[in-house]
């Protein structure tokens, strides 16, 4: 019983084992699985170890030589980041621009140096990569992943700093903005003043040189950067405004405005000339000066830059306005017009090539200037070379009905003195000099002064023609007289009368004493002989016949006076001391003889109840109306045109007398 009751307990025992077997069977289960998934990983981890030794020792240096370079790159990409602090700090640029610089040249060679070793280093883990699959020294899958990372390594890209670059450059460019907008001031209304009145140097900087050396700094690391676009905008707006606002003050609004009309553009054209001058030497000189500084050796960049500031001036405008009046209505004073602006523009000329000349940023500014000095020269001879047809074909036209001077006389003496002035003569020259180089020819200061003295001498052949169309020709001796002594008188002690010699201004004046002797002698010498004395008896028994005989020599006398200062009443002196000469000479030949007539004389008729029949002046009233002979009155300012034979009204011919009737 003992045996079985022994054997009992160990069939039991042996069955709870059974059991508890069965149970530890089932749960590791799950864990076999487990290790059988990961048996391929365990056998590909332990491959190497199964590889062969001298294989594993061979791959070790291919492995140091790969990972180096990454590491070096890995480091730099550290210490990139470790630049986003200084660079991105709120007022940073301002604060010490030096060292902000400084920090931004580091993480520019830190790039550089990942822009070149960055795929360098991808490249060789990627054979690397490629050696250990090809000795079965790794995991297939676990290569192929890695390669496809690294080929993604080995492609450029430009975003190696997470945009920490270009955030500084935003930085560097706000800053920029704000010192130029700083230092941006127009100039004072008194420097202008000033500049123009004598605009022979460039109007001084407003800007430090502390900082356009901090601007020149910035310029060139935003430029090195691919910013120059960016950079010349905010630089030509700044700049532009700045010498916007200097003109402003100028009151230029009538550069874009001009008139049609040569004499009206006088004013225009000087205070044209002051204006273009003073933009040129004080403000743009000061600009290219400034622009030269902050750009330094960057010719182009400084050239296209400061070609928009010049643009921001309105040199374009000015240039414009040039043009208009070359475009101007043909007049002779259109000629006077067109040697101002050549003469403002040449004094300008080696400021424009300083300035313009060589850089293709200003070729428009170039273009233009060259087509209006051309329009210029071309204008001005085509006017000079047909003056003195001009004058010719005045030669018919009919003469002042009052016998005074032509306008034309006085427009043409006057008009040549200035041709021949200090102010005109030199730009004549240069002009007429400029358009015979253009043609071959030649050109000398001599030929100008015997084109205007063909011009003068053809005026003078004119007078013949003018004093034959009188019907009167007492009122052509006085036409005669009027003219020859205004041209001795205007051209005494002048430039003109000089070249024309005193010889030809002495027979000038003698032309004017002879036509007043025979004016004198053909008019009032025939009224003072009415009253003579002969048959004249004052003996009682004769003074009814006496009497008789006074009243009728008084009478016929009455008569010619009347119709004599009818006449000459409308007809004028213009030049006061030959007027005052010829009205004495009248009152000389006619006074005394009416007063000694009457003293002797009159008292036959006075006591007569007719005598105011006869007695029609007194001796003061006779002198005082001869006295106020030939004043001329106030003529009508204007222009007039003038017809040929066929009707047509010839424009040339109307602006010289447009010319001659306004010329001050």
């Amino acid at each position: 019983m003992e045996s079985v009751a022994a054997a009992a307990r160990s069939l039991r025992a042996g069955v709870e084992k059974s059991r508890a077997l069965g149970q530890a069977l089932a749960r590791a289960g799950p864990r076999v699985e487990e290790i059988q998934l990961a048996l391929p990983a365990l056998e590909a981890a332990v491959r190497p170890i199964r590889a062969p030794r001298a294989e594993l020792a061979a791959a070790g240096p291919h492995i140091d030589r790969a990972v180096g370079p990454a590491a070096a790159v890995l480091k730099v990409f550290d210490a990139v980041h470790g630049l986003e602090p200084p660079l991105l700090a709120a007022g940073a640029v301002a604060g010490d621009l030096a060292g902000y610089l400084a920090v931004l040249g580091r993480l520019e060679e830190a790039l550089r140096f990942l822009s070149d070793n960055s795929g360098l280093a991808a490249q060789w883990l990627a054979d690397i990569v490629e050696y250990l699959g090809d000795h079965d020294l790794a995991d297939p899958r676990f290569l192929a992943d890695l390669a496809v990372t690294l080929e993604g390594l080995k492609k450029p890209s430009g975003d190696l700093d997470g945009g920490l670059l270009a955030a500084a450059l935003d930085m560097l460019e706000a800053e920029f903005g704000r010192l130029l907008a700083d230092h941006s001031a127009p100039l004072p209304l008194a420097m202008q003043q000033l500049s123009t009145t004598s605009a022979s140097t460039a109007a001084p900087s407003l800007i430090p040189a502390a900082t356009v050396h901090k601007l020149s700094l910035i310029l060139d690391r935003l430029i090195a950067n691919g910013r120059q676009d960016r950079c010349l905008s905010v630089y030509a707006d700044a700049r532009g405004g700045v010498v916007s606002a200097s003109l402003h003050a100028l009151g230029l609004d009538y550069l874009r405005n001009p008139v049609d009309d040569a004499q009206a553009l006088g004013p225009g054209v000087e205070l044209w000339g002051r204006h273009l001058e003073f933009v040129v030497r004080c403000l743009l000189e000061s600009e290219r000066q400034l622009c030269n500084k902050v750009f330094g050796q960057r010719k182009d960049d400084a050239s296209a830059c400061f070609a928009d500031v010049a643009a921001h001036a309105g040199i374009l405008d000015f240039l414009s306005f040039g043009r208009a009046a070359a475009d101007a209505k043909k007049d002779p004073i259109k000629l006077l017009r067109l040697l101002e602006v050549f003469d403002s523009l040449n004094k300008l000329r080696l400021d424009f090539n300083r300035l313009f000349g060589g850089k293709k940023a200003c070729v428009e500014i170039q273009n233009q200037t060259r087509d209006l000095v051309k329009l210029l020269v071309d204008g001005a001879v085509e006017i000079f070379e047909e003056l003195l047809v001009q004058v010719e074909l005045q030669r018919h036209m009919p003469p002042p009905p009052d016998g005074g001077v032509p306008r034309l006389v006085s427009f043409v003496v006057e008009y040549c003195n200035r041709l021949l002035s200090e102010k005109y003569r030199p730009v004549l020259a240069q002009v007429l000099t400029i358009h015979r180089s253009w043609r071959k020819e030649t050109f000398s200061d001599k030929m100008l002064v015997n084109a205007v003295l063909n011009i003068v001498k053809a005026l003078e052949a004119n007078f013949d023609v003018w004093s034959k169309a009188y019907d009167n020709v007492t009122l052509s001796y006085l036409f005669m007289m009027n003219t020859h002594w205004h041209f001795f008188k205007n051209l005494k002690a002048t430039r003109l009368g000089e070249l024309l010699g005193d010889a030809w201004l002495q027979e000038h004046e003698q032309f004017k004493d002879y036509y007043l002797t025979v004016f004198m002698r053909d008019s009032w010498g025939v009224v003072s002989p009415l009253l003579n004395r002969e048959g004249l008896i004052l003996f009682s028994k004769g003074r009814a016949t006496a009497k008789d005989l006074v009243k009728q020599r008084l009478k016929t006398f009455n008569a010619s006076f009347d119709e004599m200062f009818r006449k000459q009443s409308a007809w004028v002196i213009p030049e006061k001391d030959l007027r005052e000469k010829t009205c004495g000479l009248v009152v000389q030949a006619i006074v005394p003889a009416y007063r000694s007539y009457m003293q002797n004389y009159g008292p036959l008729v006075e006591q007569d109840v007719s005598a105011s029949k006869y007695v029609k002046y007194t001796v003061d009233g006779l002198e005082k109306m001869l006295s106020a002979l030939f004043i001329p009155r106030p003529r009508r300012a204007g222009s007039f045109q003038i017809r040929h034979t066929n009707d047509k009204i010839t424009s040339a011919m109307t602006g010289f007398y447009r010319s001659a009737s306004t010329v001050k």
